[in-house]
């Protein structure tokens, strides 16, 4: 094959774009080649664009871009308009780490962690069957939704769920179908950054509110329902990203009040039910929500893999068709062999042994990061330490940079993410997230060592 692509290269080379190049009977005689073999070598030069073969006609040169002329792509910027906020932060949590550098950050499971013999095996069985390919419902295979619903407790029904492609698409469908532009989200302060762009992407004013280690302040909610005449207000009350925090027994009643009393929605987005390590969590809001007002988002993502991008979203009444509507119109449905096979991985043993399995893991993964920390910064140990999750929230000296560190801890080989991008207004403090499921814990002692060397040489340079 080596020969034939040899001689066409120096055929090309040789001739204006548009010649007609010799055939592939000619070329098996020339070469004492096969036909495959032959054919073989014109698809590569095709994939690389210097041959084109025209049905019928024959294969010629192909036609080369003028590169002698620079293409002017200014127009697109007066065209495009103003760049939406969050893009650079949301490239950037998703840009994967390079080569030799230890992340302790991240949104997903470190590959180790995730079950990809059982996802596969499933995704395998169910690609073979052809009912599998399909059209379904759009809003998702009943016995998924059912399922979906019975993990969010009693109140919702299969029929009040939609399954998404993941939670970003449910969060993004659910903003753009219970509001409109210009009307108020509310959210805590800090949160999930993904939040913060789908907002903003769909044209939403966002207000923070403040939260500590018990969740969301119940007052402070209610001050900023009253003030802005916002309807809806979206929050993790369980594990939520990036402080760990889970929303307190004490205040579960007192958030439903504020909550019922402004005649809102509560976006609950339990992304972690299944990043428990420490004890049981508490049961959805959904779980206890007579009236409607909490539409309910459960992804499997976070906890399985990040090629499952199955999701689902629920919520009673109105609020449940417009779900339905947004999603209907964002892309018809997921994938047929994609929640089959979710279904049988969730409903099969193979589930309970991983979400077994994980918990362990991780307890050893986030023991491994503290105790680095004690040991090289304990300034950065978090006094409350999250009872599962993906991260820790490590305040900063005050006067830290905490992008400038996070630069400066990537040069050391280190990925952590600044605090800043979590806010939707001015953050009161530095911090940094760190994420202790994206790397083993044989290698949080050097992690640590590098970023207490990145903080140093920031210290010294302000």
């Amino acid at each position: 094959m080596d020969r034939v692509i040899q001689d066409l290269r120096g055929l090309v080379a040789a001739a204006d774009p548009g010649t007609r190049l010799p055939s592939v009977r000619e070329l098996t005689a020339r070469h004492q080649a096969s036909p495959v073999t032959v054919a073989e070598a014109v698809r590569q030069l095709v994939a690389q664009g210097l041959i084109e073969t025209r049905p019928g006609k024959g294969t010629f040169v192909a036609a080369l871009p003028d590169e002698r002329r620079m293409p002017d792509l200014s127009w697109q910027t007066v065209a495009l308009g103003a760049r939406r906020s969050g893009e650079d932060e949301m490239q950037a949590l998703l840009a994967l780490p390079r080569p030799g550098a230890i992340p302790l950050s991240g949104g997903y499971l470190d590959a180790d962690l995730q079950p990809a013999a059982a996802l596969g095996a499933a995704l395998a069985r169910a690609a073979r069957q052809p009912a599998a390919w399909q059209r379904g419902p759009a809003e998702g295979r009943e016995d998924l939704r059912a399922w979906f619903a019975r993990e969010a407790g009693a109140r919702l029904r299969a029929d009040d769920m939609v399954i998404c492609p993941g939670g970003q698409a449910a969060l993004s469908s659910a903003l753009r179908g219970l509001a409109a532009p210009g009307d108020t989200l509310l959210v805590e302060s800090p949160t999930y950054l993904g939040a913060l762009a789908a907002a903003r992407a769909a044209g939403l004013r966002v207000v923070p509110v403040p939260a500590d280690a018990d969740g969301v302040l119940p007052d402070q909610l209610a001050a900023a329902f009253a003030r802005t005449g916002a309807r809806l207000f979206y929050c993790q009350p369980l594990y939520a990203n990036p402080t760990g925090a889970t929303l307190a027994a004490h205040r579960r009643r007192e958030v439903a009040d504020a909550i019922r009393d402004a005649g809102a929605f509560l976006i609950e987005d339990d992304y972690a039910r299944d990043l428990t390590i420490d004890g049981e969590a508490p049961p959805p809001l959904a779980a206890d929500d007579p009236d409607g007002h909490v539409i309910y988002l459960r992804s499997l993502t976070k906890s399985a893999a990040p090629g499952l991008r199955v999701a689902a979203i629920g919520a009673r009444g109105p609020a449940g068709a417009r779900l339905r509507s947004a999603r209907l119109l964002d892309d018809f449905f997921v994938a047929g062999p994609l929640q089959q096979a979710t279904l049988e991985f969730v409903t099969a043993p193979a589930w309970t042994r991983h979400r077994r399995a994980l918990r362990t893991a991780l307890r050893t993964r986030r023991e491994a990061l503290l105790t680095a920390l004690r040991r090289h910064l304990p300034g950065l140990a978090p006094p409350t330490i999250p009872r599962g999750g993906l991260h820790l929230w490590a305040r900063l000296p005050d006067s830290t940079d905490d992008v400038a560190l996070a630069a400066a801890a990537a040069a050391e080989g280190v990925i952590v993410f600044p605090g800043r991008p979590w806010y939707a207004a001015e953050p009161p403090a530095p911090h940094l997230r760190l994420t202790y499921a994206a790397a083993p814990p044989d290698l949080m002692e050097e992690a640590v060592r590098r970023l207490a060397r990145a903080l140093r040489q920031e210290t010294t340079r302000s």
